[in-house]
């Protein structure tokens, strides 16, 4: 299912962590692990110094990648590695694009300081940017994560980019033998209490369940027996952090409706608040641009 995946690492203990995680799935699937360091030479306060704080970044990111080498070459794992100067997250993006990588995994967060800046806000624009899946991994000193996942969620909305999210659980389930639940919430929250409200809930519950009739039979079709459908009520958000805990799910996986644009944040809010608060790894699919042309 993967055979190149990209781990971008500032060296941070979240990027640590995370890369464990890369390194599990890159030896399940046997594949190739890029890992890639950005110095990020946007920064004003570079510019007007020079060159020369550029190469001694470039050597603080040459340890970074070795470090991360030198861990997957303990797992048996084969690697690429590479130290570049530019904006981090364009940088990823243009990265995964050169080398057809085909799964991207990076930490929500990690330092911040004069090497370069790699916070979630980094995260999100390779995730609103990227034409390939990115998963995102929030490490705790508490957090166990699981690879090859025995559950994998898909919540589903019915729109292009949740396709594109059914697409990747789908085949990661039937790659990993992992269960798949289907998860459709009908937002509840801006229905009143008259009448028209309680025949708009009766629509959004036969479109709730047309949406995961046809999602269940992508999935058989695909070859995938186990799948488990459910509809909640309530806000996204919440009934998708519920689920999650209550099934004991693997990794979820998520559609994001971005933007090619580097100047900003372009996750939606659900998405941006499991991405940030969710117990196990997010895969993120962004809707590509030209969806409805």
């Amino acid at each position: 299912m993967y055979t190149r995946l990209l781990f971008p690492t500032d060296g941070s203990d979240p990027a640590r962590a995370a890369l464990e995680y890369a390194l599990d799935v890159a030896a399940d699937h046997d594949a190739t692990l890029h890992v890639l360091t950005v110095a990020d030479t946007n920064q004003d306060s570079l510019t007007r110094i020079g060159g020369q704080v550029v190469d001694v970044l470039e050597s603080a990111g040459r340890e970074v990648v070795d470090e991360a080498v030198d861990r997957a070459d303990a797992r048996g794992v084969e690697t690429v590695s590479a130290v570049l100067q530019g904006d981090p997250a364009k940088t990823i993006v243009d990265y995964a694009d050169e080398y057809d990588i085909d799964l991207v995994v990076m930490p929500t967060h990690g330092r911040t300081g004069l090497t370069r800046v790699f916070l979630g806000s980094v995260t999100e624009r390779v995730v609103g940017a990227a034409t390939v899946p990115v998963v995102v991994v929030t490490p705790e000193e508490d957090r166990e994560f699981v690879y090859p996942p025995r559950t994998v969620l898909v919540a589903t909305d019915g729109s292009a980019a949740a396709g594109l999210a059914l697409e990747s659980g789908i085949a990661l389930a039937r790659a990993t033998g992992a269960a798949l639940h289907l998860l459709h919430v009908v937002e509840t929250a801006s229905l009143g209490f008259d009448v028209r409200s309680a025949v708009a809930s009766e629509e959004f519950d036969q479109r709730a369940d047309e949406i995961l009739t046809e999602a269940v039979a992508r999935a058989e079709d695909a070859g995938v027996d186990v799948v488990t459908r459910s509809t909640a009520h309530g806000r996204p958000y919440r009934e998708i952090r519920s689920y999650l805990t209550d099934n004991e799910v693997d990794l979820v996986s998520l559609g994001v409706h971005g933007e090619t644009d580097f100047s900003r944040s372009v996750l939606g809010g659900v998405a941006t608040k499991i991405v940030r608060s969710s117990p196990v790894p997010v895969l993120l699919r962004r809707e590509p641009d030209d969806v409805d042309s």
